[in-house]
């Protein structure tokens, strides 16, 4: 391989996260969703590799990170893990509430970040204007049923219908996403729910997100796909509208987890989209 790929723990509060790291140059920092782990980034991994020094890793509570019960900060968390790998910068990358740490982080540390890609992110803070559609409404029920089915640890159900919310998209015919992302998606999602480690609870960001977009600086890139949640796609509307110079790319025929659904769209996107900022700040 050209660029193998080197692991390992970097040691957070009270706490282990499990990262991989391969390549060369400037830093990458790839921050999967909360119905993931560090695998789902596997497309990304040769694409970006030749080009850039790549860091996917697993958040506090997800795949083979570690962690004790206690309260801790996701930003820390990754400040802690930029510096034990010694990137002193780097362009962040996350997906859904890996979006809303990636913002977060960068809100917080933005003499770290040198570009953001924000996919199908959340946004603390965000206060979601309910909608009255069809689908809307379809969305409600989904989430009402996810919730009950976490009450009562019925968590293989739970996995289906999650797979179905964020694989197939919400209104989308089951199986709509091909079987062997909905196969890794749900095993993503099981392997979670089976952990056996401590109760981490996060801090939130104070002032959260949603009021502060106007302090974001870098160069930031937003991602959504059509078949996406409505809440969601409101919140890329957001981004892009409050974020100074936002581009904003919308996938047709997508859902929710875009790296995984179409990567070659998705990798040709963020290689142009970086190279341009490091082109426009005469690196």
């Amino acid at each position: 391989m050209d660029n193998p790929i080197t692991n390992g723990f970097a040691p957070v509060q009270q706490g282990q996260l499990y990262y991989e790291t391969a390549g060369g140059g400037p830093a990458v920092l790839l921050i999967h969703a909360g119905v993931a782990d560090h695998t789902m980034w596997d497309a990304q991994m040769p694409a970006f590799t030749p080009h850039y020094r790549v860091i996917r890793y697993d958040a506090r509570g997800f795949g083979r990170s570690r962690t004790e019960s206690t309260s801790f900060s996701n930003r820390q968390d990754i400040l802690d893990l930029l510096d034990h790998l010694k990137a002193e910068h780097t362009a962040l990358i996350g997906i859904s509430r890996g979006g809303q740490i990636a913002l977060d982080f960068t809100l917080e540390h933005p003499e770290r970040v040198s570009a953001l890609i924000l996919v199908a992110a959340g946004v603390s803070g965000f206060e979601f204007q309910q909608v009255d559609s069809e689908k809307a409404h379809l969305e409600n029920q989904m989430f009402e049923q996810m919730e009950s089915m976490w009450d009562l640890k019925d968590f293989e159900p739970l996995s289906k219908l999650e797979v179905q919310m964020w694989g197939d998209g919400p209104g989308q015919p089951v199986g709509r996403l091909p079987a062997a992302i909905r196969g890794q998606l749900s095993r993503m999602i099981l392997d979670n729910y089976d952990r056996q480690d401590g109760e981490a609870t996060a801090q939130p960001l104070e002032p959260p997100a949603a009021r502060r977009l106007g302090e974001v600086k870098v160069p930031t890139l937003v991602m959504v796909g059509d078949l996406d949640t409505t809440g969601t796609l409101a919140m890329a509307d957001v981004l892009a509208s409050s974020i100074r110079g936002a581009r904003k790319e919308l996938f047709t025929g997508a859902a929710h987890m875009l790296p995984m659904e179409q990567p070659e769209k998705f990798n040709r996107l963020v290689l142009d989209f970086l190279s341009n900022t490091a082109s426009a700040k005469g690196d």
